[in-house]
């Protein structure tokens, strides 16, 4: 019989899948970033639910304020991905008795910075005993039905694109777990990426407003992943011909002998939003994102054809489903 190393987070979900009943007319199916109900006047409750596990997700030199406070970031960028503006959290606490006040105090402090920085509010949670630092945060936001954004819209010649560059997560993760050199004023730049990730909230909210988005999803497993994701929801696949490679990747790459692709296509924890948007749209959403300060990066187009092709300078290939697979990867974290 295989163990659960043998299956990987993804199959593990969906075995666990087959033995849920659904609730019938659910507005988010079963495996998009978050989930949701229908509350009347063409509104929905939008909730979202993400573990921060010390092994697997906080990597040497993390501090615990930054580890509370990346725990709830990565709650809201899924709500980000729907076009949700969070309003408050409920946290569970699993805490090692090796943890000091001070610890417990930096983990609040954490936790409350992350959730004010969006603008919402953490009501209050669970506490217990643990092996392993857990801080598992639960989001609630609420969204007009016509506004919701899913992963399952996206058709064929629709524009594909991503609010920022790929490839520092990765960078910073090599340089801060191997050692890997980086260029002196790169640096701060790349550990930051890893340290203090940045949910695009403002983007995703105005991204709703447009209402020409088709598919939306967020990055935290890494943009092929993203990819293969909103090409199995949406039936479709994509050809991409301008990837979104970081300057500081390319010249971390270069510095260290590492293939820039690599990087930027199979890292994760960017928490980008990777979207698809009817073409007669594009220019009206391009410009609504410039207002917040982002400029959105077109990278190519939704094909029929199921496969997703990446086009270079000097080849063409398959992008294959690779990313962050709890259970099948280890990051190697803890300090």
């Amino acid at each position: 019989m295989k163990s659960i190393e043998d299956l990987g987070e993804r199959r593990i979900i969906e075995i666990i899948l087959q033995y849920l009943e659904k609730m019938p007319n659910m507005p988010i199916p079963f495996g998009d970033d978050a989930s949701a109900i229908d509350i009347g006047y063409g509104k929905l409750a939008v909730f979202k639910t993400d573990m921060l596990v010390g092994k697997t997700d906080v990597p040497k030199g993390m501090s615990l304020w930054q580890a509370a406070r990346k725990a709830v970031v990565m709650n809201i960028s899924d709500l980000a991905a729907k076009g949700v503006q969070p309003i408050a959290l409920l946290t569970s606490l699993g805490l090692p008795r090796s943890l000091t006040k001070r610890d417990i105090e930096q983990i609040g402090k954490g936790m409350n910075a992350g959730a004010r920085e969006y603008g919402a509010y953490i009501l209050g949670g669970d506490t217990n005993e643990a092996t392993d630092l857990i801080i598992s945060c639960s989001a609630l936001g609420i969204v007009k039905r016509h506004l919701l954004m899913r992963r399952s819209g996206a058709k064929p010649s629709d524009i594909v694109a991503v609010s920022g560059p790929f490839g520092k997560t990765t960078a910073g993760l090599k340089s801060l777990l191997e050692g890997l050199p980086t260029l002196t004023g790169m640096k701060k730049t790349l550990l930051d990426a890893v340290l203090m990730p940045h949910a695009r909230l403002k983007e995703g909210l105005i991204l709703a407003q447009t209402q020409a988005v088709t598919a939306s999803i967020d990055s935290s497993d890494g943009l092929a992943w993203s990819l293969h994701e909103i090409a199995k929801a949406s039936n479709i696949g994509f050809f991409i011909d301008n990837l979104p490679i970081a300057k500081e990747a390319e010249e971390f790459a270069k510095i260290n002998n590492l293939n820039p692709t690599e990087l930027c296509l199979y890292g994760g924890e960017e928490y980008e939003l990777v979207i698809t948007v009817a073409p007669k749209l594009w220019e009206k959403t391009k410009n609504s994102v410039e207002k917040v300060g982002t400029k959105l990066i077109k990278i190519g187009k939704v094909t029929k054809e199921k496969s997703i092709i990446l086009k270079t300078e000097k080849k063409i290939f398959q992008i294959e489903p690779r990313g962050w697979e709890h259970f099948k990867m280890t990051r190697g974290a803890t300090s």
